[in-house]
């Protein structure tokens, strides 16, 4: 039971560092998605001799209300603002502008990327309280270490025994030997 306790919390680990790399990642595209519909606004509002240039304007005022340098805050507080800033741009004179200026695809591109972060992060929130619930790799230890001596204790007890005499042998060796390799143990003076 205590060695699945271990594969288990070990497994959880890596899987949730595994699943941190897949937030990043994800916050990444999503980051990259919202930087390039952000730039595209900020140079098309610039020219002033291009016909829509206004909706551009507008758009990225939208942007600018909600934090044109959100991909650089923090996962909890982007989310809210992105949230936030999608449901302003699926208005439908907003969406009218998106479609004026060929940008519902990258549009849709950036709400998908945020919806995939929202899930993967979703999953680790989860998978972190989880692991907060295991029992440490330390009280694992302390609690096979109590185990094994009780177990030792009952051989030890047993040993008289004739049944038992050849286990108890077999095993004191053994732990004779364990306490050897540690105490033997060469140290470095290098």
């Amino acid at each position: 039971m205590g060695n699945q306790t271990t594969f288990t919390f070990v497994s959880r680990k890596l899987w949730l560092t595994k699943k941190k790399v897949n937030v990043a990642n994800a916050d990444a595209e999503r980051d990259n998605a919202f930087r390039v519909l952000k730039n595209f606004l900020n140079g098309y509002r610039k020219m002033t001799t291009l016909s829509n240039y206004q909706f551009a304007e507008d758009l990225y005022q939208i942007f600018r209300l909600y934090g044109i340098d959100m991909d650089r805050e923090s996962y909890s507080k982007q989310t809210a603002q992105m949230k936030k800033l999608i449901e302003d741009l699926e208005k439908p004179e907003n969406i009218q502008k998106l479609n004026a200026l060929s940008l519902i695809t990258a549009f849709n591109d950036m709400k998908s990327k945020h919806e995939a972060f929202e899930l993967i992060f979703a999953e680790q929130a989860g998978a972190n309280a989880n692991l907060r619930m295991m029992k440490s790799a330390t009280a694992i230890r302390r609690d096979l270490e109590k185990t094994l001596k009780s177990f030792l204790n009952l051989i030890t007890a047993m040993k008289d025994v004739p049944d038992w005499k050849l286990l108890y042998a077999d095993l004191n060796e053994h732990v004779k030997a364990a306490k050897n390799s540690t105490q033997n143990k060469p140290t470095n003076n290098s």
